[in-house]
């Protein structure tokens, strides 16, 4: 993964980030370095189930590993915060494998 001008835009902004062990993990990015690791700000991870609405835990500020990060995204502010999570089901997001 490139951490090259693509995540320098994305500072201060809301990003979703997958990681390798499959969790989902929404924050403001803060800071990152040349091996990829994330610093995110005001940040919670959101745990899909197929029985209940998706539950979100409060990180606050995260530090993750850039050798555990599969993708990095841009979050629609308006768009996410007009989702209804409590209704939402999905399976949880499984293990990537490289």
């Amino acid at each position: 993964m490139s951490s090259g001008p693509g995540l320098e835009s994305l500072v201060d902004q809301l990003i979703s980030i997958i990681t390798n062990d499959g969790r989902n993990i929404i924050g403001v990015l803060k800071g990152f370095d040349q091996a990829t690791n994330i610093i995110l700000d005001e940040s919670h991870e959101r745990v899909y189930s197929t029985k209940e609405g998706v539950q979100q835990l409060v990180l606050g500020l995260y530090i993750i590993r850039g050798d555990n990060i599969s993708i990095v995204g841009e979050v629609d502010e308006e768009l996410d915060s007009n989702l209804n999570l409590s209704k939402l089901r999905a399976h949880p997001l499984k293990p990537i494998i490289h």
